[in-house]
């Protein structure tokens, strides 16, 4: 008797799936094939990354190739092609290498393209503080105090990645300006930091050593 109910539970059953398949099974397909699109559009769109990344790669290693053949036009162009074009990782590093390259005939020009690093709130932080520096660096001797001072004085605080770099062009930019009262304040600082790396401090040192002696810690 049981073998009976069981039979006529199971004929329920298999009419219940059978109208939920009529009713439903357009729905099924539709997300089975939606499923399947879409785990392949992503295998896709990993694998054109991949080659992407693997090609800029390339051309990025070619690229330094040329630099250091002393090819720095072609290095140049190849960098800023690549600045255009290549994935994230590789273009933001392209575009510090043209900066460079260009900074060899130009270096106003690469200021500039190092600003516009700096200006670009897409980059982070990092990247941003040392495009600043690297264009002080450029313009220290062509450029006045305060705008060094305004360029750098944000990054050379207690804790900034390059407070170092900033301080030692800060203390430089105001020594060559003849403001020994600023000097002295950025190389004290220097002194007094006890994580100033020891080629910092000896360039800080020297410098002290040219001031006048009233400017003297």
């Amino acid at each position: 008797m049981s073998e009976l109910f069981d039979e006529v539970d199971e004929e329920v059953r298999r009419e219940q799936l059978k109208k939920l398949w009529d009713k439903y099974s357009i729905v099924i397909i539709a997300l089975a094939i939606l499923v399947v699109a879409g785990v392949g559009g992503w295998r896709g769109y990993q694998y054109l990354e991949a080659k992407k990344a693997a090609e800029a790669g390339e051309a990025f290693n070619k690229a330094v190739e040329l630099a250091d053949q002393g090819k720095h036009s072609d290095a140049e162009a190849a960098f800023s092609d690549l600045a255009g074009k290549a994935p994230s990782g590789y273009r933001m590093l392209a575009r510090f290498r043209a900066a460079a390259e260009t900074a060899a005939r130009d270096p106003q020009a690469a200021a500039k393209m190092f600003d516009d690093i700096s200006a670009d709130h897409s980059v982070t932080s990092d990247f941003r503080a040392l495009a600043s520096i690297r264009a002080a660096g450029l313009v220290v001797d062509s450029t006045t105090y305060q705008s060094i001072l305004q360029r750098l004085e944000p990054l050379a605080g207690a804790g900034s990645t390059y407070r170092h770099a900033a301080r030692e062009l800060l203390a430089l930019s105001a020594w060559r300006a003849n403001d020994a009262t600023a000097a002295r304040q950025w190389l004290d600082q220097i002194a007094l930091d006890g994580e100033t790396p020891p080629s910092v401090r000896a360039r800080a040192e020297a410098l002290q050593a040219l001031l006048p002696p009233v400017a003297k810690s």
